[in-house]
Protein backbone atom coordinates (compact mmCIF):
# COMPACT_ATOMS: atom_id res chain seq x y z
CA UNK A 1 0.00 0.00 0.00
CA UNK A 2 0.88 3.49 -0.64
CA UNK A 3 1.73 6.30 1.87
CA UNK A 4 0.85 9.86 2.00
CA UNK A 5 3.93 11.96 2.29
CA UNK A 6 2.38 14.34 5.03
CA UNK A 7 0.55 14.26 7.79
CA UNK A 8 -0.38 11.69 10.11
CA UNK A 9 -3.07 8.88 9.38
CA UNK A 10 -4.88 7.41 12.13
CA UNK A 11 -7.66 5.06 12.22
CA UNK A 12 -10.21 3.45 14.86
CA UNK A 13 -11.10 -0.03 14.46
CA UNK A 14 -13.60 -2.34 16.11
CA UNK A 15 -16.84 -4.44 16.14
CA UNK A 16 -19.72 -2.99 16.03
CA UNK A 17 -20.90 -0.78 18.94
CA UNK A 18 -17.35 -1.03 20.85
CA UNK A 19 -17.28 2.35 21.00
CA UNK A 20 -14.68 3.45 18.30
CA UNK A 21 -17.03 6.14 16.80
CA UNK A 22 -16.77 8.06 20.52
CA UNK A 23 -13.50 7.37 20.93
CA UNK A 24 -12.34 8.81 17.33
CA UNK A 25 -14.97 12.15 18.07
CA UNK A 26 -13.26 12.16 21.21
CA UNK A 27 -9.63 11.70 19.92
CA UNK A 28 -10.52 14.60 17.41
CA UNK A 29 -12.12 17.30 20.11
CA UNK A 30 -8.84 16.30 21.90
CA UNK A 31 -5.67 17.11 19.55
CA UNK A 32 -8.05 20.42 18.35
CA UNK A 33 -7.90 21.42 21.36
CA UNK A 34 -4.10 20.54 21.37
CA UNK A 35 -4.07 22.60 18.23
CA UNK A 36 -3.63 20.48 15.87
CA UNK A 37 -5.59 20.46 12.33
CA UNK A 38 -7.79 17.79 12.34
CA UNK A 39 -9.96 15.72 9.45
CA UNK A 40 -12.35 13.43 10.95
CA UNK A 41 -14.06 11.13 8.82
CA UNK A 42 -15.95 7.90 8.39
CA UNK A 43 -16.33 4.58 6.19
CA UNK A 44 -19.03 4.14 4.67
CA UNK A 45 -17.78 7.58 3.51
CA UNK A 46 -20.06 10.64 2.85
CA UNK A 47 -19.48 10.23 -1.10
CA UNK A 48 -21.89 9.03 -3.57
CA UNK A 49 -20.57 5.09 -3.33
CA UNK A 50 -20.87 5.46 -0.10
CA UNK A 51 -23.96 6.86 0.93
CA UNK A 52 -25.60 4.02 -1.45
CA UNK A 53 -23.69 1.31 1.15
CA UNK A 54 -25.47 2.78 4.11
CA UNK A 55 -28.91 2.53 2.58
CA UNK A 56 -28.83 -0.07 0.52
CA UNK A 57 -26.38 -2.41 1.80
CA UNK A 58 -26.03 -2.16 5.66
CA UNK A 59 -29.53 -1.90 6.34
CA UNK A 60 -30.97 -4.67 4.48
CA UNK A 61 -32.76 -7.44 5.98
CA UNK A 62 -30.22 -9.59 3.96
CA UNK A 63 -26.76 -9.71 2.92
CA UNK A 64 -26.08 -8.58 -0.31
CA UNK A 65 -23.54 -11.36 -2.38
CA UNK A 66 -20.24 -11.09 -0.35
CA UNK A 67 -17.93 -10.29 -3.33
CA UNK A 68 -20.60 -7.55 -4.01
CA UNK A 69 -20.03 -5.95 -0.53
CA UNK A 70 -16.34 -6.04 -0.49
CA UNK A 71 -16.45 -4.75 -3.92
CA UNK A 72 -18.25 -1.71 -3.39
CA UNK A 73 -16.14 -1.30 0.13
CA UNK A 74 -13.51 -1.03 -2.11
CA UNK A 75 -14.59 1.26 -4.59
CA UNK A 76 -15.62 3.81 -1.91
CA UNK A 77 -12.46 3.28 -0.03
CA UNK A 78 -10.36 4.25 -3.32
CA UNK A 79 -12.88 7.33 -3.46
CA UNK A 80 -12.61 8.62 -0.31
CA UNK A 81 -8.58 8.21 -0.07
CA UNK A 82 -8.15 10.25 -3.30
CA UNK A 83 -10.70 12.86 -2.13
CA UNK A 84 -10.73 13.10 1.22
CA UNK A 85 -7.60 11.67 2.88
CA UNK A 86 -4.69 11.81 0.74
CA UNK A 87 -5.38 15.88 0.56
CA UNK A 88 -5.91 16.55 3.80
CA UNK A 89 -2.19 14.17 4.82
CA UNK A 90 -0.88 16.64 1.97
CA UNK A 91 -1.94 19.64 3.62
CA UNK A 92 0.22 17.95 6.89
CA UNK A 93 -3.30 17.87 8.54
CA UNK A 94 -3.92 14.83 10.88
CA UNK A 95 -6.80 12.35 9.92
CA UNK A 96 -8.69 10.62 12.02
CA UNK A 97 -10.56 7.80 9.97
CA UNK A 98 -14.01 5.87 11.74
CA UNK A 99 -13.05 2.56 10.02
CA UNK A 100 -10.84 1.71 7.32
CA UNK A 101 -9.79 -1.22 5.13
CA UNK A 102 -9.15 -3.32 8.14
CA UNK A 103 -13.06 -3.60 8.60
CA UNK A 104 -13.04 -4.96 4.80
CA UNK A 105 -10.52 -7.59 6.33
CA UNK A 106 -12.58 -8.41 9.51
CA UNK A 107 -16.00 -8.25 7.85
CA UNK A 108 -16.15 -9.61 4.77
CA UNK A 109 -13.10 -12.23 5.77
CA UNK A 110 -15.78 -13.25 8.72
CA UNK A 111 -17.92 -13.92 5.83
CA UNK A 112 -15.52 -16.49 4.21
CA UNK A 113 -14.06 -14.04 1.20
CA UNK A 114 -10.28 -15.22 1.60
CA UNK A 115 -8.09 -11.91 2.62
CA UNK A 116 -5.44 -11.82 0.16
CA UNK A 117 -8.20 -10.84 -2.59
CA UNK A 118 -9.69 -8.31 0.04
CA UNK A 119 -6.24 -6.96 0.38
CA UNK A 120 -5.42 -7.23 -3.76
CA UNK A 121 -9.10 -5.52 -4.52
CA UNK A 122 -7.92 -2.35 -1.74
CA UNK A 123 -4.47 -2.22 -2.59
CA UNK A 124 -4.71 1.25 -3.62
CA UNK A 125 -5.34 2.53 -0.43
CA UNK A 126 -3.07 4.23 2.10
CA UNK A 127 -1.27 2.78 4.78
CA UNK A 128 -2.29 4.45 8.43
CA UNK A 129 0.30 5.60 10.50
CA UNK A 130 -1.28 4.10 13.52
CA UNK A 131 -4.35 1.42 13.40
CA UNK A 132 -5.99 0.97 16.76
CA UNK A 133 -8.80 -1.62 17.78
CA UNK A 134 -11.09 -0.80 20.46
CA UNK A 135 -11.49 -4.28 21.71
CA UNK A 136 -14.92 -4.85 23.54
CA UNK A 137 -16.34 -8.88 23.67
CA UNK A 138 -19.11 -9.58 21.36
CA UNK A 139 -21.41 -10.31 24.19
CA UNK A 140 -20.76 -7.36 25.38
CA UNK A 141 -21.54 -4.68 22.76
CA UNK A 142 -24.94 -6.64 21.70
CA UNK A 143 -26.00 -5.67 24.92
CA UNK A 144 -25.55 -2.04 24.65
CA UNK A 145 -27.53 -1.96 21.27
CA UNK A 146 -30.86 -0.08 21.59
CA UNK A 147 -30.93 0.60 17.94
CA UNK A 148 -31.91 -1.39 14.95
CA UNK A 149 -28.84 -3.99 14.28
CA UNK A 150 -27.25 -4.05 11.02
CA UNK A 151 -27.21 -6.97 8.62
CA UNK A 152 -23.47 -7.51 10.26
CA UNK A 153 -24.45 -7.76 13.84
CA UNK A 154 -25.45 -10.89 14.84
CA UNK A 155 -23.45 -12.64 17.70
CA UNK A 156 -22.09 -15.05 15.54
CA UNK A 157 -20.62 -12.68 13.22
CA UNK A 158 -19.25 -10.39 15.66
CA UNK A 159 -17.11 -13.15 17.46
CA UNK A 160 -16.10 -14.27 13.80
CA UNK A 161 -14.76 -11.01 13.25
CA UNK A 162 -13.35 -10.33 16.57
CA UNK A 163 -10.94 -13.33 15.56
CA UNK A 164 -10.02 -11.90 12.62
CA UNK A 165 -9.27 -8.06 14.10
CA UNK A 166 -7.51 -9.81 16.84
CA UNK A 167 -5.32 -12.06 14.59
CA UNK A 168 -3.86 -8.65 12.86
CA UNK A 169 -3.04 -7.18 16.39
CA UNK A 170 -0.75 -10.30 16.74
CA UNK A 171 0.05 -9.56 12.90
CA UNK A 172 1.11 -5.83 14.34
CA UNK A 173 -1.08 -4.13 12.08
CA UNK A 174 -3.61 -3.00 14.41
CA UNK A 175 -2.76 -2.02 18.29
CA UNK A 176 -5.41 -3.25 20.87
CA UNK A 177 -7.25 -0.42 23.23
CA UNK A 178 -8.92 -2.43 25.63
CA UNK A 179 -12.44 -1.10 25.27
CA UNK A 180 -14.22 -2.53 28.64
CA UNK A 181 -12.89 0.50 30.54
CA UNK A 182 -14.28 3.90 31.41
CA UNK A 183 -14.93 6.12 28.27
CA UNK A 184 -12.17 8.22 29.94
CA UNK A 185 -9.88 5.93 30.21
CA UNK A 186 -10.06 4.48 26.99
CA UNK A 187 -9.80 7.81 25.45
CA UNK A 188 -6.99 8.82 27.49
CA UNK A 189 -4.92 5.86 26.27
CA UNK A 190 -5.86 6.35 22.68
CA UNK A 191 -5.14 10.01 22.95
CA UNK A 192 -1.41 8.92 24.50
CA UNK A 193 -0.70 6.54 21.41
CA UNK A 194 -1.92 9.37 19.15
CA UNK A 195 0.55 11.67 20.29
CA UNK A 196 3.42 9.44 21.08
CA UNK A 197 2.78 8.69 16.80
CA UNK A 198 2.85 12.17 15.92
CA UNK A 199 6.19 12.81 18.41
CA UNK A 200 7.61 10.08 16.37
CA UNK A 201 6.59 11.58 12.60
CA UNK A 202 7.30 14.68 13.39
CA UNK A 203 10.80 13.42 14.56
CA UNK A 204 11.37 11.80 11.40
CA UNK A 205 9.96 14.37 9.53
CA UNK A 206 12.60 16.96 11.10
CA UNK A 207 15.77 15.00 10.42
CA UNK A 208 14.53 14.25 6.45
CA UNK A 209 13.82 17.94 6.00
CA UNK A 210 17.60 18.54 7.91
CA UNK A 211 19.46 15.44 5.77
CA UNK A 212 17.63 17.91 2.45
CA UNK A 213 19.07 20.81 3.79
CA UNK A 214 22.24 19.78 4.38
CA UNK A 215 22.39 17.96 0.57
CA UNK A 216 21.19 21.22 -0.76
CA UNK A 217 24.01 23.22 0.67
CA UNK A 218 26.56 20.68 -0.78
Amino acid sequence: MARGKHGVFVCIEGIDASGKTTQARLLVKSLRRGGFDVVYTTEPSRGEVGRFIRRYVLQRKKRVPIVVEALLFAVDRDEHVENVIKPALEKGKIVVCDRYVYSSLAYQGAAGLDQTWIGQINRLALTPDLSLLIDVPPEVVLKRMKRKRSVMETLRNQRRVRDIYMGMVKQGRLVRVDGTQTVEQVASNVLTLVLRKIEVRTEVKGCADASESTVSAV
